[in-house]
């Protein structure tokens, strides 16, 4: 009986343990493992690792909402306007041995109405408006914009960017005050010698500017002051832009400068024997600017004065296509240069630029910021507009001045309201524009106002 347990207790035992080595020859399943997403600090808040990769990625954007109304001069105006903006961000940014490689691309869908979406009148200013411009053009309208999409790799900058030539750039889109804020195609070098000094030589596209940031030319006959376009012709290079600029704790300052080719040409049908004009020209401006921290009067506070002069090219003084020409003067003619169809010179126009700005929180949810802007330009050309047929140069002057008050009860969120008032002169007169009949008159004016107010919502993230 003992030699019978015995035997079954030892082919027991013997199953046992060929099951148990054959169970361990078995596959087994095992989890993936989880790649949870980590914070990256590096570079800021809002930025996390993509999963599987050592490159940081930050997502953000905007959404605008905007109701305004501005000096109406007639009944083929609105003397209001909406606007709605959606704005997507994409930061990413890796370490490598040969410094931080960024890319940033921002995408912004528009959509317009009334004194927002009236002609070609750029940048916005309610109040400055084409005369005679009826309500079924100026309804509405959406537009899609690649606003910026950049690689920064090291000292390289490279794709669309704001203009290294910028220095005070707002985001408040009053936008008449007159300051190049130009979002264009660009390569660029920067080189950084500590304590904050650095260096940047740019190549910079203007056609493929913000709203076309170049200003066309027009060819004029002083005998009888008859103006027309010229043919602008294509560019040997881009524009070169180098600016030096410091930012340390007290504020930054910059010294910037462009060079630039102009060419224009216009058939010449006036003086028989004269042949074709052919006119090549170049083009430059230099601005200077500085921004003073003010902590002394509450965080955040800072002033900004910034001069600016240019010769041949009034985009970097801020004077862009469809900018000239206020109620009831109309939208008098600006242009980069002119050719004398009698002689064939081309000569370019020239003004200058000043700006100020104040920002100062009355709180840390409470801000203000104040802008006045005064400019001259020297038009190289006849315009004898609508008042008369004698030659005249109208070289405008205009001072811009515009305040908010923006609340921000939650960190993101802006309510605010902004006023802006506008004021050009011109050096000779022409004749009112009359937009209740869409007609010119033989009265004369030689300058005109504009009043506009918004109320802003926008939501950053």
């Amino acid at each position: 009986m003992k030699l019978v347990k015995s035997l079954l207790l030892g082919s027991a035992a013997g199953i046992a343990a060929v099951a148990g080595a054959h169970a361990a020859d078995l596959p087994s399943r095992k989890s993936a493992p989880v790649e949870y997403v980590r914070v990256c600090s590096a570079y800021g808040a809002g930025f996390f690792y993509i999963p599987g990769t050592d490159t940081c990625l930050r997502v953000g954007g905007r959404v605008r909402a905007e109701y305004a109304v501005g000096t109406r001069f007639g009944d083929f105006q609105d003397s209001y306007g909406t606007r709605a903006r959606g704005r997507l961000n994409i930061d990413a940014r890796t370490a490598t041995a040969y410094g931080t490689l960024r890319t940033f691309f921002r995408y912004e869908l528009t959509n317009n109405s009334g004194i927002y979406n009236v002609g070609a009148i750029t940048p916005f200013n309610t109040g400055i408006v084409v005369p005679g411009t009826t309500r079924a053009f100026s309804s509405t309208g959406s537009s899609p914009n690649l606003d910026l999409a950049f690689i920064q790799f090291g000292p390289i900058t490279a794709g669309r960017a704001q203009s290294f030539f910028d220095f005070y750039a707002n985001d408040y889109n009053f936008a008449s005050t007159r300051t190049s804020d130009t979002r264009l195609n660009l390569l660029a070098y920067t080189a950084t010698f500590g304590s904050g000094f650095s260096a940047t030589i740019s190549a910079e596209d203007r056609v493929s500017g913000t709203s076309n940031r170049e200003l066309p030319g027009v060819t004029f006959n002083p005998n009888t002051g008859a103006f027309g376009a010229a043919v602008v012709q294509g560019q040997d290079f881009p524009d070169l832009v180098g600016s030096l600029r410091v930012d340390q704790g007290w504020g930054s300052a910059q010294l910037s400068g462009a060079v630039g080719q102009r060419k224009y040409a216009v058939g010449n049908t006036i003086v028989a024997g004269l042949a074709p004009v052919d006119g090549d020209e170049m083009v430059w401006a230099i601005q200077g600017g500085v921004k003073i921290n003010l902590p002394m009067l509450a965080a955040g506070d800072n002033l900004i004065l910034q001069a600016a002069y240019a010769d041949g090219a009034l985009g970097y003084l801020g004077w862009y296509p469809g900018s000239f020409g206020v109620g009831r003067l109309g939208a008098l003619t600006l242009a980069d240069a002119s050719i004398n169809t009698l002689t064939g010179s081309v000569n370019n126009s020239s003004g200058f630029s000043l700006v100020a700005a104040l920002k100062h929180y009355w709180t840390p949810q409470l801000r203000t910021e104040i802008t006045a802007s005064y400019s001259e330009l020297k038009l190289k050309y006849n315009n004898a507009g609508t008042f008369g047929a004698f030659p005249r140069s109208l070289d405008p002057k205009e001072y811009n001045i515009a305040a908010n008050l923006i609340w921000s009860p939650v960190s993101g969120l802006d309510i605010g309201v902004e006023v802006l008032y506008t004021h050009l002169d011109i050096r000779n007169q022409v004749g009112v524009v009359d937009n209740f009949n869409n007609r010119s008159t033989i009265l004369g004016i030689k300058n005109d106002d504009a009043l506009a107010g918004r109320f802003r919502i926008q939501r950053d993230f």
